[in-house]
């Protein structure tokens, strides 16, 4: 049975991605700050899998939780991450940009770096990471949150470069969405903004095509070009 372990699983498109893994027979590790929620979520995906609290801000504690959570005969295919916060800040006040920061760069950094070394000494996995559009163009009040995901596009970029050199079948997948109706969307809902299970989906036609990036949904490929184009 495949293993996946999915870090930010209790809402969003970690949830669904659990719901649609868990229905394909993979035995899941579910992470996230709201254990409550986690555990609540296995028992109805079933008995073989497991939650852990576990928050990423906490880089050296997340770390350790992890290691352990890692730590099992058959090894992990797949690592999934989907943690993240981000403000509207326009207050410029600290407090806001740094959660972000210790979220989106700081823990996102060390949970992807213990994934890649725990595929490397497998010799093999696929590790998958959510950035943002926002990555391609910042604005004054969310500054912090488009900051950080470049941050995480960069970084998937150069773990990706790091696990070729290697010359072992690891993927990298970055997983860029747009808009996606989560509780962390606070503009206006357009007409067109995906659900998480919808945006799940594609996620998950592209870890099995070993994409290494994918915009959810397709149309935001086209926005994105647009916006590396687009003077500042």
């Amino acid at each position: 049975m495949p293993q996946a372990i999915i870090i930010g699983a209790s809402s969003g498109i970690g949830e669904a991605l659990a719901r649609r893994l868990a229905k394909q027979g993979w035995r899941l590790g579910l992470a996230a700050r709201r254990l409550a929620l986690l555990e609540k979520l296995c028992r109805e995906l079933g008995e073989d899998h497991t939650a852990l609290e576990l928050d990423v801000a906490k880089s050296d504690e997340a770390i350790s939780a992890m290691a352990g959570f890692l730590d099992d005969p058959g090894g992990v295919d797949l690592i999934i991450l989907c943690a993240g916060t981000g403000h509207l800040n326009e207050e410029a006040a600290w407090e806001p940009d740094q959660e972000t920061i210790a979220v989106n760069v700081m823990g996102f950094a060390a949970m992807a770096q213990l994934a890649l070394r725990h595929f490397l000494q497998r010799g093999s996995g696929h590790l998958v990471g959510v950035t943002s559009v926002a990555a391609l163009r910042s604005s004054g009040a969310g500054a912090a949150y488009s900051a950080s995901k470049a941050f995480g596009s960069m970084y998937l970029d150069g773990l990706r470069a790091l696990a070729k050199s290697g010359k072992l079948p690891i993927t990298v997948t970055e997983v860029i969405p747009g808009f996606v109706d989560t509780a962390m969307m606070q503009a206006d809902k357009p007409f067109w903004v995906a659900s998480p299970d919808k945006a799940a989906a594609q996620i998950l036609s592209a870890i099995e095509r070993k994409a290494n990036r994918v915009y959810i949904t397709r149309r935001w490929a086209i926005i994105g070009t647009l916006l590396k184009l687009l003077p500042r």
